[in-house]
Parts: structure tokens; sequence; C-alpha cells
């Protein structure tokens, strides 16, 4: 299962970013010679008007071949003799259709997840709220005073009171009552908990406002680490490959398939914000050229730039054998040792 659940993450990710480059280049009039999801030899061709569609035997990769992306052409509908707009918008497409298939991942499992709410859904024995009498069904309006509009709010106020109990103001079958409340510290959580649970309630519509900003959320972290790696406060063998993703796959699956969806999301955000890095072959490396041969004009022809972007390549290939290599020796090596 895997296998299976990695096969199918790593297919889902690359046809989302290869379409993406594929609909806008075919919304902006540029030629597709071939649209394949995979790497290799393929096993599967269907010539379907100017376009050969085909899947390869590695489900690592796959592209959107153009009409002039990587070298001069004559015909008008070439990648290279479109607006600089254009061209833009076709190679903004693939990183785009990653970030927003991220972002509808986190809003399925916000939405699945559900939100808190301020009533109470579970008093655990013994606990300290237990002892006081607080009952499932209890809505919590405030602590000592402080309005509770969120479960968070709870949250804050009882984990960083420094009284050795808390007031609830509660609304109990219409009922306003006031109860108060020891509280204990956990030494795990390292803050004060009472031991009650909310009750969670499931919208589209808040799951979509949580899934959007926990997308926020996730690239500002993302960008973090980046950050850290180019000042050396993260080391580049922290960086995983196919074998890594592999491996947290395994983990993401024997933890639920929530997991699973949630990790696609991480990719998927991953994938987006990697391609957009000003770095030769990548995506964001063809926009940046784009900007410079709006100012240098014909002084870089396509040639030129197809050369740079080869060395992109083999560079990209040479950081992937390495990623890999580490992978290999991390998760494989201890296995047999």
């Amino acid at each position: 299962m895997t296998i299976i659940y990695a096969i199918l993450i790593f297919c889902l990710l690359i046809f989302v970013h290869e379409f993406g480059h594929f609909i806008a280049a075919k919304a902006c009039g540029v030629k597709v010679n071939e649209f394949a999801i995979g790497m290799g030899p393929a096993f599967f061709k269907k010539q379907k008007g100017e376009t050969q569609y085909s899947l390869r035997i590695f489900p690592i990769g796959g592209f959107c071949a153009m009409e002039g992306e990587d070298e001069d052409s004559e015909d008008e509908r070439a990648f290279n003799n479109k607006p600089a707009w254009q061209r833009a918008c076709v190679l903004a497409a693939g990183p785009f259709m990653n970030l927003l298939t991220a972002m509808l991942l986190l809003v399925v499992i916000a939405t699945w997840a559900g939100q808190p709410t301020t009533t109470i859904n579970k008093v655990i024995d013994g606990s300290p709220a237990y002892e006081a009498g607080l009952q499932k069904g209890d809505e919590i309006l405030g602590i000592d005073g402080k309005k509770i509009d969120e479960w968070n709010d709870l949250l804050t106020v009882v984990g960083q009171t420094k009284n050795d109990t808390v007031s609830f103001e509660l609304d109990r079958d219409g009922k306003k009552m006031t109860i108060q409340s020891r509280v204990e510290y956990d030494e795990q959580a390292q803050r004060n908990k009472v031991g009650v649970s909310p009750v969670f309630k499931h919208s589209l519509a808040e799951g979509t406002v949580n899934g959007v900003k926990n997308t926020g959320k996730m690239t500002v972290m993302m960008y973090d680490i980046l950050k850290k790696l180019v000042t050396g406060e993260v080391s580049v063998k922290e960086l995983s490959g196919p074998v890594g993703i592999v491996y947290a796959v395994n983990d993401s699956a024997k933890a639920g398939v929530i997991y699973v969806i949630y990790l696609s999301a991480l990719l998927s955000l991953n994938l987006a914000i990697m391609n957009l890095l000003p770095l030769p072959a990548l995506d964001g490396g063809r926009l940046l050229f784009l900007v410079i041969r709006k100012f240098t004009g014909k002084r870089m022809t396509d040639e030129m730039e197809g050369k740079v972007h080869f060395v992109g390549i083999m560079l990209l290939l040479l950081l992937m054998v390495y990623v890999t290599w580490n992978d290999i020796v991390r998760f494989v090596v201890p296995i047999f040792s």
C-alpha cells in the first residue's frame, strides 16, 4: 500500500503541475507537441490532433513539450513567438495549480476535522472540571471575566493563568451559571488544563477559511526553511528525495488516510514553491529570463537560454542523486545494519 500511495501521490502532483502548463498553453494558442506523465520509455501513446499524450514507465516527473520552448522555432504558434505576458502565464500555471491543489487538500482536511466550538463535548473523569461539576453540553461564555469566543481563547486563558483556580461562566440548557474549578499543570504540554474537550462542527465555509489560512502558514514555514538552508542553519543533508518521500508516505499511511492527504498537500505546496525559485530549468528561472530578455532584447537568444536551462537540469539531477543517496544512508542502510 505504501508503494501504491507513493505512486498515486507522485502521479497526482506531477499531473496537476503539467496540466496547469498544458491548459494555459492551449488557452494562449501555444502548440503542444507532447503531454507526458512519468519519465523514461513510453508504454502508452495516443495522438490527438497536434498533441501526443503518453504515459512513461517511471512515475517520477513528466512534461508538457511545447513548440519553441527550448529552441528557436519559426512556427507562429511556438512558445518563443508568443508575447511575454502569455509565456509568463504558461510558466506560472504549473506552480499555481500545485498551490491550488495544496489549498484544496487543506480545505478538505480542515472541513473533515471540523472547527472546535465553545461547547463542552467531554469532561474527563477525575479531572478538575469533573470535580467542579462541569458537564457535557455546557457552553462556555467566559473565564475569569474574559469573554470566550472560540476554544483557543479557553486554552489561552486556562493555560496561562497564574491562579490555582478559574471561574467559568456557563450557559447550561439556557440557564446562566458560574462554576469555580481548580487547574492542574500538564508537564508534557507545559501548560495548565482543566480536563475538557470541545464539540466540533463541520462547516465547509469555515473549513475553506481555515484551509486558506493554513496554506499561508505552511508557505511562510517553507520559505523560512529555505532561508535557513541558505544561511546554513539547516543542513542540505536534511533534504529528502523520492526515497525519503516514500518513507514519509509509509509513516503517514500508518497514521491514517487524512495524514496521507496532509502529506500530499505539503508536497504539492513544496513543488509550487520550489518551481518558483529563480533557478535555471525551473519555472521561476524561466520567468526570470523573461524579465532579463525584456531588457536585453535579442542579445539573449532562445538557444543561449536553452543552454543555461540544460546546465540547470544537469545540476538538479546531481542534486537529486545527492539527496537520494542521503535518503539511502538515512533510511535504507540502518535496516541492514
